[in-house]
């Protein structure tokens, strides 16, 4: 069976953060769940996009809809264990691109999982996809574009 392979360039990490494991995201195999890091996840995707000011949606509508997410755990964490999640942005297109995210747990230096989630601006109003705004893409410029 094909596995999943994430790797980010080093240089497109824009943000960091450190989130900890609580008893409520253990599951029954005594380590972090699937849906616990999937929250996790996005809460450093939020404020990630709060520390550039970047609002959930602006005054016409439009905002950031997730499009898919795609998650390769590399390591279990704990109930306690501090987390380092680091953001970055990658593939711009037209509408949307992707953000990339390093779990890691600094104490060891274990590499806990890799992830991406795909974008979209979305205007919620109309509810049609809209290009991506000129004041977002100019936070980032280091971003590479695609198609």
């Amino acid at each position: 069976m094909a596995r999943l392979q994430l790797d980010f360039p080093d240089d497109q990490y824009y943000f960091s953060t450190q989130l900890t494991v609580r008893h409520t995201d253990i599951n029954a195999a005594n380590h972090l769940g699937n849906d616990s890091m999937v929250s996790m996840i996005s809460e450093a995707r939020a404020q990630f996009l709060a520390e550039f000011g970047v609002e959930e949606m602006d005054s016409s509508g439009a905002g950031i809809i997730v499009t898919d997410l795609a998650t390769a755990y590399r390591a279990e964490a704990h109930a306690r264990d501090h987390l380092l999640f680091e953001v970055g942005l990658m593939d711009f297109n037209r509408y949307g691109g992707d953000i990339t995210f390093r779990v890691t747990r600094p104490r060891d230096a274990t590499l806990v999982a890799m992830a991406k989630y795909g974008f979209v601006f979305f205007n919620y109003r109309t509810g049609a996809v809209t290009p991506m705004p000129a004041a977002f893409a100019a936070k980032f410029p280091r971003v590479n574009r695609i198609a």
